[in-house]
């Protein structure tokens, strides 16, 4: 299989999962407990049917928006993700340079491996910064700082990661970042040399916006598991919130929103965006799907606080769904980090280019124009 044969982000998932090893690809795929959730997040949209009108004159479209303030060529932003250089070794680079070239946001890890400064000298694009909260103060102090100097466009706070996931792949293949050859994992990746070659003679992967702090993710392999469970602040609350949104000045983002009672609070703590989300399944198993969620919460706050739909996105009419039933943009992490894995920046680029061009399609064949004509009377629940 090559990259001209991907033509779905299944086929990238296909072309990653032949290209890496085994750990690696489990841990871009894999997801908490029995991963119903991850499943649902995807599957959720089929409980809904678009409803297209015809003849509506869909020579000239246009389906750009504006997310956060800034110019969007598209309703689709790519989601913040961990560790990119793991899967590929371009890493966040390929994704910056991806997003810059289709006018895109995009968003990076606390646990990037690139550093703040490096992606910022990459675009003049849209960028937002997504911050996990650490027990070390001063560690998250100097992220927002950094972030503030490098000119980020928004802040995202995760608020879904107080502690890990049962990411059970990764209990079982021994993942851990920096990668680490097990005996379970060795064959694997001695069967996978060009990724085997490019991690180990490539510059040396560290966690760069953290190891003025903290040696674990860098010099000190952990599972992502055991990070989050040491590393992270279980007290964070709404008041640590509303601190590091003052804290940063900017737009700011809740990211693991999923009530409509917690978005109203997002609203009353001056966010400016909040994220339904479910961390892709890889936190609490179980959990409602966003695009499930969706209604509830653009009941509560819609129109007073912009809602982006995180998670499951696979196909540009998902991103077409979510606008119709009143999300401001859609988001994923897996629909460009598969593409990630199996090609770098070509393969983010060609992932791209299939769902603008699924979402220009979707946008002709429903008789829209723009994105805001898209609203609930294109949507039927079946």
């Amino acid at each position: 299989m090559r990259l001209s044969d991907c033509h779905n982000i299944e086929d990238f998932r296909a072309l990653a999962k032949a290209r890496l090893p085994f750990p690696v690809f489990d841990y871009i795929d894999g997801a908490a407990d029995d991963e119903l959730t991850k499943a649902r997040n995807t599957s959720a949209y089929e409980t809904c049917d678009l409803v297209p009108d015809v003849l509506a004159g869909v020579e000239e479209i246009d389906p750009s928006c504006t997310i956060l303030g800034r110019k969007s060529a598209l309703p689709l932003m790519l989601s913040p993700t961990a560790v990119q250089r793991a899967f590929h070794w371009q890493g966040e680079t390929a994704v910056a340079k991806a997003a810059d070239k289709f006018g895109l946001w995009f968003g990076i890890s606390s646990l990037a491996t690139r550093s703040i400064e490096e992606i910022a000298a990459l675009t003049s694009g849209p960028k937002l910064f997504q911050l996990y909260v650490h027990k070390d103060a001063g560690l998250n102090t100097h992220m927002i700082e950094r972030c503030q100097a490098s000119g980020f466009d928004a802040l995202a706070l995760t608020v879904d990661t107080i502690v890990s996931g049962k990411r059970e792949r990764c209990l079982r293949s021994g993942f851990t970042t920096p990668p680490r050859f097990t005996p379970a994992s060795v064959w694997s990746y001695a069967t996978k040399p060009r990724w085997t070659l490019d991690y180990l003679l490539r510059e040396k992967f560290r966690l760069p916006n953290l190891d003025t702090h903290v040696s674990e993710g860098s010099s000190k392999a952990v599972s992502i598991a055991e990070y989050f469970n040491t590393m992270l602040d279980t007290s964070m609350d709404w008041s640590t919130a509303s601190a590091i949104r003052e804290q940063w000045g900017g737009t700011f983002v809740l990211k693991g929103v999923m009530s409509a009672n917690d978005a109203r609070r997002a609203v009353e703590i001056g966010a400016d965006a909040i994220m339904i989300s479910n961390h892709g399944g890889r936190q609490l198993d179980g959990s409602r799907a966003p695009f499930d969620q969706l209604p509830e919460i653009v009941d509560a706050v819609g129109g007073e606080i912009e809602i982006i739909c995180d998670g499951g996105v696979r196909r540009g009419t998902h991103v077409l769904k979510a606008i119709a039933r009143g999300a401001t943009a859609a988001s994923g992490g897996r629909l460009y980090l598969y593409a990630l894995a199996a090609a770098g920046q070509d393969g983010v680029e060609r992932a791209l280019s299939i769902l603008q061009d699924e979402i220009e399609r979707g946008m002709r064949l429903m008789g829209v124009t723009r994105v805001d004509q898209l609203t609930g009377e294109r949507l039927r629940r079946r």
